[in-house]
């Protein structure tokens, strides 16, 4: 059973600072223009990763529609450098398909405070209302991925065939400046880098509280029993409803994020690939660990990166070899396997085999993590 991590909070802040001027400091001083933008990118993914982590690492629920709140927020900022870009005129792909006036939809995006906050409450919103539906009706296990998976392809089928709205399945393109600064220069790139990995950092302080909460210890209690959880006068629903919502803001976020540094968003982003690639860098890191999320992104992005620029022909071969091995080998991920080897290490005892004792032993845990949470 996964458990929230107890390690020494002195020694997680000295590791999180020692990240922070890693990141802040020596990588960009570093690194070239170019690696600093594949990284901010990887950050990005990275961010999205915290929120499956959390509703699937820590509430059991595995979500396949992440990468769809991520392309909701990415086409929501996006919309908006497409219209500082040109200005009063309308973005040139709208003229191809003979629109005269800029439709309603992109109004609001004309400034940039309404979109950033409309690429994440746009997700949340869309997240509370599919998740009430669905956790009310006790949905749950693989077909609560399944009906996730169903809503993300629906989406992006639906973004393919709106030529005239957001240019089809080429998405949009035409991004030339943010805020009034050039996207292709250097010192833009750079700034963009550093607020992501700002924002990954207040999103993993964020979720360390969530985890650590009473709500954490529901999240965990809801996990592992979720009838023992109601029966003692909890609603199952608005915690999964609220979690649920939570981590699609949390992608919509990362998406608004991602398509500056890209320069591109289209419906091949929002697509089931997307959102199941979101599950393997969680899995690969170690699920209920948020620090296994955050190493998974990274990780297998930058071995993705790496290996399809020698192997271009090949590299998915290698990509999926890699996960495979990386589940057989390391079923709990490598955050998981980490700590194994530490146990080794240290010398800490191993945990009972005998079924019955492991059993009253993880009733006893969940009857302290309900009754703390009150």
């Amino acid at each position: 059973m996964l458990k929230i991590s107890r390690a020494n909070p002195i020694l997680q802040g000295t590791l999180f600072v020692v990240c922070a001027i890693v990141f802040l400091f020596v990588l960009p001083q570093t690194l070239s223009t170019f690696q600093i933008n594949l990284l901010g990118r990887f950050l990005t993914y990275a961010i999205v990763a915290l929120g499956l982590d959390l509703i699937w690492g820590y509430g059991g629920m595995l979500s396949l529609g992440q990468g769809l709140f991520f392309g909701i927020g990415a086409y929501c900022f996006a919309m908006y450098l497409n219209l500082e870009s040109v200005g009063k005129n309308l973005p040139d792909f709208m003229g191809l398909y003979g629109v005269t006036e800029l439709p309603w939809l992109w109004q609001p995006f004309h400034s940039p405070v309404i979109a950033i906050i409309l690429a994440m409450v746009v997700p949340m919103i869309l997240a509370a209302l599919l998740g009430y539906m669905i956790f009310r009706s006790r949905v749950q296990g693989v077909y609560f991925s399944i009906i996730t998976q169903a809503l993300t392809s629906i989406v992006a089928l639906l973004l393919v065939g709106q030529q005239q709205l957001i240019n089809g399945t080429n998405g949009i393109t035409e991004m030339k400046t943010i805020f009034g600064l050039k996207l292709a220069s250097p010192s833009t790139k750079l700034d963009l880098y550093l607020v992501t990995v700002v924002v990954l950092g207040l999103v993993f302080i964020g979720c360390q509280f969530l985890v650590r909460s009473r709500f954490g210890r529901l999240l965990v209690a809801l996990r592992d029993d979720e009838n023992r959880l109601r029966f003692m006068g909890y609603n199952p629903v608005l915690i999964k409803t609220l979690v649920f919502t939570i981590s699609a803001g949390i992608a919509g976020i990362a998406g608004a994020l991602y398509v500056p540094q890209v320069g591109i968003i289209s419906p091949a982003q929002l697509d089931i690939v997307a959102s199941i690639e979101i599950v393997i860098w969680v899995a690969v890191g170690g699920r209920g660990t948020l620090v296994g999320a955050i190493l998974g992104a990274i990780l297998v992005n930058t071995g993705k990166s790496n290996i399809s620029s020698k192997y271009p022909d090949i590299w998915q071969l290698f990509m999926g070899a890699l996960f495979i091995g990386v589940v057989l080998i390391f079923p709990d991920g490598l955050i998981g396997a980490m700590q194994k080897l530490w146990r080794r290490i240290s010398g800490t005892p191993k945990k009972s085999a005998d079924p019955a004792e492991t059993d009253s032993q993880t009733n006893l845990e969940m009857d302290e993590a309900i009754v703390n949470a009150k």
